[in-house]
């Protein structure tokens, strides 16, 4: 049985950074959960952040590939610097989707950690870009194919029962 990666928002935890949760109600993420596929994470959680905690975003103009490389950073909209947070996040949400023979994961679309297919520009001011957050950069990079929570569909053509 194929095992999923899902951001632990999705599924109703108060983690994100202003204290809420982002529950999605798709008939699919609730079969998966049912059947036993999903594996709960939340990358900024893991890595010792509060909840809740300041906005945080990538450098304007910046990629996670950047992050990842050195040469961008994330910070909260307080102006401190988060990256090594950020990055020990995604290294642990990495180790857990392989300790657990994760294919696939649904996470969390515009966090500078989960976003899959855009992410805030970097500005605070609420604008959105086309872009990935850490997370899921390293997730792909390691084969791990991530999904936003509005892709549920894609991503069910794929699953093997």
């Amino acid at each position: 049985m194929d095992r999923i990666l899902v951001s632990a928002c999705l599924l109703g935890r108060p983690v994100r950074y202003d204290g809420t949760h982002k529950s999605s109600n798709d008939a699919l993420l609730d079969l998966w959960h049912k059947q036993g596929r999903l594996v709960s994470i939340c990358p900024e959680v893991m890595a010792g952040f509060p909840t809740p905690r300041p906005p945080a975003e990538t450098e304007s103009g910046k990629s996670a590939e950047m992050v990842h490389a050195g040469l961008a950073k994330i910070f909260e909209d307080n102006g401190n610097e988060v990256t090594g947070q950020f990055l020990r996040g995604a290294e642990i949400a990495l180790n857990i989707a392989e300790e657990n023979d994760c294919r696939f994961a649904i996470l969390t679309d515009g966090s500078p950690s989960c976003g899959s297919t855009y992410v805030y520009d970097g500005t605070f001011d609420g604008g959105q870009i086309k872009g990935i957050g850490v997370v899921t950069h390293l997730l792909r990079g390691n084969n791990i194919a991530v999904f936003s929570e509005t892709a549920l569909s894609e991503l069910a053509k794929l699953i093997k029962n």
